[in-house]
């Protein structure tokens, strides 16, 4: 019986060709979506999970509190938290304190790499199951651990167990060990050495100073529960551990453990809630895909169902002579079910064929699973059910056709199941393509956002190696003799990023019981120059006023935030010394640009991390700076990065997103319109004498073509009515989520309601067209 089932099913493909390319490519088209979507989503919610003990793996965070009633969360910590854990909370069952991670010049004998790496306490192995390959692990301070493709670039073929290699030119270490790279979907993805804690303490200033000062939040601690703890529980435990001393810190840190398997996906805080994160994107385009598939499935359905009053005549012919309904509804969802095989093996070429496309459009490195008998299986179940699905109102629908009144003529209400999944599929269609306009436009907003500063022709050096730092000023006038070079600066903090901030700041009228954040960066004179920054009020620093050394500039928002009527003069109390106000600056963007600048101050005190360079507008001018860079780093390689490239990827994420909503949206939009090419054919067809005697009798190709072309458009038209007010509630929700953001354009609506018109007569105009133009005799012959 299946054997006879399944050539029925081919041999009714076979005589209607057309259909079943329609129905075969747009199920394939579907189901590519969703495969490349689940392939994503399989590789995002399995992120950090190669650790052993993933679920009790945590990293301690803290909220602080700036303002009143206000929770930011942070994860760093004072370096006296690792300690105190260990002695004094039984539910930890490993502690590691870390640093941030970070790139340093690794030399090799006349060889220098800049590699990025950690140092962390003994602990921190056994927490990330790192797996030694050969060697051992760190017995002595001095021993690093260092991951295998890193080795291979250092040491080429030769052993590097035993290697001495040295650190940023001053900190001298040996390779005791070799361990396999991290995973790329883990949160130590780019760590390739782990060096010890007891070394960091003994050479890094910050650290040696902070063992006891737990107002230092600069490191990370990394912890593993022990099996039977609660991680909500055991946050309860740590909270208070500052609040309960006898001088608590004004901004009121709550610690609290988060968990590893939140890390990726939950990331989001708002006023000390886990409000969620990445995981809302991979909810949009799980979404979308199961739309995108449905709108393959709807496509089917229509098309099955159209043409229902050929196969009609087939099912009264065949209930007349005994068939039961059982044995027709398997007919047809045997046929479904060969559609969908045939529409999977399909897909599952096209999504091996593009799946390096969509990886690198989400930034993600996606094997295809040839060998995983998990995913084939799935595969087959997946197909079996999209076939179950999509056939499964023809074969209801057909098989409930009553013989006599099938033979004679089809109901007239046989098109409306039809029209109504046609504005289905344009709703979620349009909704698509609105939604992605919203992104790209909120993207838009925040990229066109002034800066207050001028990002061309800068470039970033990080100060890896202490001779950039001893020499700077030599090092700048080499660089500007060059003629490269318009001028150099150094800073603490990078021109896009702001890591540096301090409640520890005082002035005249400040209100008593505040203590707000406010960002602190350290410059040299030439700061403001180099990066371009406007003074608004006063003037910038300069070497000719000696008196410089305590001065202060202040950014807009601070001089708002301090209520300064006449800031020029003022003073402000930081870190146990007065400076004095000598000018104002427009607010400098240096962190997300959907948020809030904060406020922030400049000083000439203190240390620096980055050198800021402006360049000529000249032909040559990297090989120039490198040449100045390499007598003061010799051997090393110049690293450096575009400033406007590290801003533009503050906008990945949403790129990304709008990237795959566009491809998902132009998919869609395609299955939709194979539909409507499918549907117009077999209308077409249907009122082929219809139109032939209308031609007879005069009407125009306008005529027939506005005839045959009406009905769709008035679909399309309903789905706007539909999709709009559903996309701009959602999207704006969306916008919401950021503080600063655009608006909900009435053109954005109009454009892609104008689209789906535009496409939808594009579609079925061929047809209409077509028939138009056809030949009445060949039509009216049979009568």
């Amino acid at each position: 019986m299946l054997k006879n089932y399944l050539r029925i099913a081919l041999r009714t493909l076979g005589r209607s060709r057309l259909s079943a390319v329609v129905n075969i490519g747009g199920l394939a088209i579907g189901m590519t979506v969703a495969m490349l979507i689940g392939l994503w989503i399989v590789n995002e919610v399995s992120f950090d999970r190669n650790f052993d003990h993933y679920r009790r793996i945590g990293k301690i965070w803290q909220f602080v509190t700036f303002v009143k009633g206000v929770k930011v969360p942070y994860d760093v910590i004072p370096e006296p938290m690792g300690p105190e854990l260990r002695s004094s909370f039984p539910d930890f069952d490993k502690v590691s304190m870390a640093s941030i991670p970070e790139t340093q010049v690794v030399q090799y004998a006349d060889k220098k790499l800049p590699v990025h790496g950690l140092y962390a306490e003994p602990d921190f192995a056994d927490i990330f199951s790192v797996s030694i390959e050969s060697g051992r692990r760190q017995r002595d301070m001095h021993d690093i651990l260092v991951d295998a493709p890193t080795a291979q670039a250092i040491f080429g073929d030769k052993n590097p167990i035993g290697q001495v290699l040295k650190i940023s030119d001053t900190i001298v270490v040996r390779v005791s060990g070799i361990f396999k790279a991290f995973p790329a979907n883990s949160s130590l993805d780019g760590v390739h050495f782990v060096a010890p804690w007891s070394l960091y303490q003994a050479t890094n200033n910050n650290a040696r100073g902070a063992k006891t000062d737990w107002g230092n939040n600069s490191f990370n601690v990394y912890v593993q529960l022990k099996a039977n703890a609660d991680v909500k529980n055991v946050s309860n435990k740590i909270r208070d551990i500052l609040l309960k001393t006898d001088n608590p810190p004004v901004y009121r840190p709550e610690f609290f453990v988060f968990p590893m398997d939140r890390w990726h996906l939950y990331r989001d805080f708002h006023n000390g809630v886990n409000v969620g994160g990445f995981i809302e994107i991979v909810r949009l385009f799980g979404i979308i895909g199961i739309f995108v598939l449905l709108l393959a499935c709807i496509n089917f359905m229509n098309l099955s169902t159209a043409r229902s009053e050929r196969r009609a005549r087939e099912v009264g012919i065949r209930k007349t002579i005994g068939s039961v309904r059982s044995q027709l509804i398997v007919q047809f969802f045997v046929e479904s079910a060969v559609i969908a095989l045939i529409a999977f093996g399909l897909s599952a070429i096209l999504t091996w064929l593009t799946l390096p496309l969509f990886a690198a459009i989400a930034g993600k490195t996606i094997p295809f699973p040839w060998t995983d008998p998990v995913f084939w299986m799935a595969g087959a179940l997946f197909s079996v059910l999209t076939g179950f699905i999509a056939g499964s109102y023809p074969a209801l629908y057909l098989s409930s056709f009553k013989p006599i009144k099938v033979l004679k003529r089809t109901s007239r209400l046989a098109a409306l199941p039809r029209r109504a999944l046609v504005v289905l599929q344009f709703s979620i269609s349009v909704a698509l393509i609105i939604g992605t306009a919203v992104v790209y436009r909120q993207i838009g907003y925040a990229r066109d956002r002034p800066t207050g500063y001028d990002r061309s022709g800068m470039i970033e050096v990080n100060i890896n190696t202490p001779a950039l730092n001893q020499h700077f000023d030599v090092l700048r006038t080499q660089l500007l003799a060059t003629g490269a070079v318009t001028d150099v600066t150094e800073c603490s903090s990078s021109m896009t990023d702001q890591n540096n901030g301090t409640t520890d700041i005082d002035w005249k009228g400040k209100e008593p019981g505040t203590h707000p954040l406010v960002m602190s960066s350290n410059v040299t004179p030439e700061y403001g120059r180099t990066i371009g920054w406007r003074i608004t009020r006063g003037r910038d620093f300069s070497r000719d006023y000696a008196t410089d050394s305590t001065a202060m500039v202040l950014s807009e928002s601070a001089v708002a935030l301090m209520r300064f009527k006449q800031p020029l003069g003022e003073l402000v109390q930081h870190n146990g010394h007065t400076y004095h106000v000598i000018g104002v600056v427009d607010n400098i963007l240096k962190e997300s640009p959907f948020e809030p600048i904060k406020p922030a101050f400049f000083t000439q005190d203190g240390w620096f991390s980055v050198i800021d360079i402006k360049l000529t507008p000249v032909s040559g001018a990297i090989p120039k700076v490198e040449s100045v860079f390499r007598q003061f780093n010799p051997g090393a390689p110049f690293a450096f990065h575009w400033v406007n490239q590290d801003y533009a990827r503050k906008f990945d994420s949403e790129v990304r997103v709008g990237e795959l909503a566009t491809v998902f949206a132009a998919l869609a939009i395609l299955i939709s319109c194979l539909g409507l090419f499918g549907l117009a054919t077999f209308v077409a067809e249907q009122r082929t004498k219809e139109v032939g005697i209308r031609k007879v009798l005069g009407a125009s190709v306008f005529t027939l073509w506005r005839l045959l072309s009406r009905e769709f458009v008035l679909l399309v038209l309903l789905s706007l009515l539909i999709a709009i007010p559903v996309a701009r509630y959602y999207m704006g929700h969306w916008l919401e989520h950021y503080d600063y953001h655009t608006g909900l354009a009435w053109w954005i609506f109009a454009g892609a309601g104008l689209g789906a018109i535009v496409v939808t007569l594009a579609t079925v105009s061929f047809q209409a067209i077509r028939a138009a133009l056809a030949n009445p005799v060949h039509s009216l012959r049979s009568e």
